[in-house]
């Protein structure tokens, strides 16, 4: 049972938890007991966080004594934060939802993870993902279902939807999500919360599972995810520095490297439509109360597609699914009676393709450098833009198709709004900016130039300021069938 106390502590932003902690005016095993007490009363029904920690209090203890020592404390000091399950945790369970890795226990901390710790984060659970993270949606055979907080009979999206869930129900104040197709950005989008998809290459990306190597490093990234940009700002900081374990001087508070004033008259590209799927006219509403938003600020907003944008959906399914479906084929290889659904669908398409099909498009990998260059060079002179995540909100559970203005879309094909922005390896921030009728969050992005990625972030605190960002998810969720924990 939860009390206001826990109420209160479990909905402040991360940054304001950890200068409260560097105050010494909030312990860190208070902060971490207010939100395992959230988890005992929500989490059985959202399914967000599938393994805890079992030392999560021995790490708060040890803050807390730290704290009271009067030294001075890394920036992250006792802040309690989970992790997709694709990502290692050192003697902490994680699966990326593959009956082949139910049991498996890394012995290291992914490096990401790593840098976390050494600026003081609490890593107190693993938050829940699809299958091999390969679908829009955080279902998988070893934990189930990840529900969205905002209504259950919803998917919280994918493939970093237990981390989108759990931050958006205040069950985890921040959480380290990865992306290759939208994965950081669509749940943050479905979940009403804040999401960064970095410049690949940008935080380190070992130790996540499948390994984004080779043709997957070209377009995926790992990146926080959180209730509001400055958390975003503050994690992205930590997740780029080799020297996570800087102090940081009581009195320090959360710096922001572009101010409101620096972006003023900088040019952002607006689009609602990129030329391959319609969106939805509650999106539109939300990307042009996003555009005033810029432009009340002193931004030049112009209405304009890049044509370098068209056809995203179609160059991701040409660059990166072989890549895809080889870890697949090697992960239940002899053991196909463990893969789960979506893994299985894989497989099948693998085994009827032609061997042509199987080979990399040389002609595709041309294709993305000259349109690359050409909207790298168009960005000179426009370096933001400004667009939907996708073409609808949260869908619900085991939806192949959704309906948008009267037409039915393929899911996959629905978010090459958000492809685009692996296709190029462009940082791209999620930021809430509208409601449909019944209540679902909408999100839009704001995507710069590679390592632009504090411009991005400046200018997603102006949408996230105008727009009132997160908002809590009812109080009173209905139960969303059975329980799969």
């Amino acid at each position: 049972m939860t009390t206001s106390r826990d109420d209160e502590i479990t909905s402040m932003p991360a940054a304001k938890l950890c200068a409260l902690v560097r105050r010494r005016a909030l312990s860190p095993v208070e902060i971490l007991e207010a939100h395992l007490r959230r988890a005992e009363t929500s989490n059985p029904a959202l399914n967000a966080i599938v393994t805890f920690a079992p030392d999560a209090i021995a790490q708060a203890r040890a803050a807390e004594r730290a704290a009271m020592k009067g030294d001075s404390l890394p920036p992250l000091h006792g802040l309690p934060v989970t992790i997709k399950d694709t990502i290692a945790t050192a003697n902490l369970r994680s699966t990326s939802g593959s009956r082949v890795r139910a049991d498996y226990v890394p012995a290291e901390d992914a490096p990401a993870v790593a840098r976390l710790r050494a600026a003081g984060a609490i890593v107190y659970g693993k938050t829940n993902t699809s299958e091999l993270a390969i679908e829009y949606n955080a279902d998988n055979p070893v934990f189930g279902r990840t529900n969205n907080p905002h209504d259950h009979a919803l998917t919280p999206g994918g493939s970093s939807g237990g981390c989108a869930a759990a931050v958006g129900a205040c069950l985890s104040p921040a959480s380290l999500g990865s992306d290759l197709v939208g994965s950081i950005r669509i749940p943050a989008h479905f979940c009403g919360v804040a999401g960064l998809f970095p410049t690949p290459g940008r935080v380190p990306r070992g130790g996540h599972y499948p390994p984004t190597e080779g043709t997957l490093a070209t377009g995926a990234s790992l990146g926080p995810l959180a209730r509001t940009v400055d958390d975003l700002a503050l994690l992205f900081d930590a997740l780029t520095r080799e020297d996570g374990a800087r102090a940081v001087s009581h009195a320090d508070e959360l710096k922001q490297p572009v101010s409101e004033i620096q972006l003023r008259g900088l040019r952002v590209a607006c689009y609602a439509d990129d030329a391959a799927v319609r969106v939805t006219e509650e999106t539109e509403r939300a990307v042009r109360s996003a555009a005033r938003a810029l432009a009340a600020a002193g931004l030049e907003t112009i209405d304009a597609l890049p044509p370098e944008i068209e056809g995203a959906s179609d160059l991701w399914l040409a660059l990166f699914p072989r890549a895809v479906a080889e870890v697949v084929r090697a992960e239940y290889a002899g053991r196909e009676e463990l893969a789960g659904a979506a893994a299985r669908a894989i497989l099948r398409r693998v085994e009827t393709a032609s061997d042509a099909a199987r080979g990399d498009d040389f002609d595709a990998w041309a294709e993305r450098r000259r349109l690359r260059a050409s909207l790298l060079e168009r960005m000179r002179e426009t370096p933001l833009l400004l667009a939907p995540v996708g073409a609808v909100a949260a869908f619900a559970h085991g939806a192949r198709q959704v309906e948008v203005r009267g037409e039915f879309v393929n899911t996959f094909r629905a978010f090459g709004y958000a492809q685009a922005c692996n296709v190029f390896g462009l940082p791209a921030a999620c930021v809430p900016a509208g409601r449909t009728r019944a209540g679902l969050p909408v999100g839009v992005q704001i995507i710069g130039r590679p390592f632009d990625e504090q411009l991005v972030l400046a200018a997603a605190r102006i949408v996230e300021a105008a727009l009132g960002g997160w908002q809590p998810p009812p109080a009173a969720l209905p139960s969303g069938g059975d329980n799969p924990l």
